[in-house]
């Protein structure tokens, strides 16, 4: 059983960042891409970002892209979400995720906690 942990969400102006962190436990973590999801207020949880695990590889939302960046820290077991040029729109609980490489939800088979991320204008 894979145990995902997230931490690193608040509150931050438009135009501000904030780091997110995934902190991974359990058995055979190499065989696991891992992904960040977000999901706002009465919409659908959506692809962010997903690395796999070597940290060799990477791919990004439109959305998000040129702001956001992901990577990872094997010997801590941690992934990171880099959030820059925080707009009010990146407003959304943040959930990471472990699983086979895939931008959708039913490809991911653990899931962390979620961690709300607050942009104000």
């Amino acid at each position: 059983q894979v145990q995902l942990v997230e931490s690193g969400g608040g509150l931050m102006q438009a135009g501000g960042s904030l780091r997110l962190s995934c902190a991974a436990s359990g058995p055979a973590l190499s065989r696991y891409a891992i992904g960040w999801f977000r999901q706002a207020p009465g919409k659908a949880r959506e692809f962010v970002a997903v690395i796999g695990w070597s940290g060799s590889t990477s791919s990004y939302a439109d959305s998000v892209k040129g702001r956001f960046f992901i990577s990872k820290d094997n010997a801590r077991n941690t992934v990171y979400l880099q959030m820059n040029s925080l707009q009010p729109e990146d407003t959304a609980i943040y959930y990471c995720a472990a699983g086979s490489w895939s931008k959708v939800v039913n490809g991911y088979s653990y899931w962390g906690q979620g961690t709300q991320v607050t942009v104000s204008s």
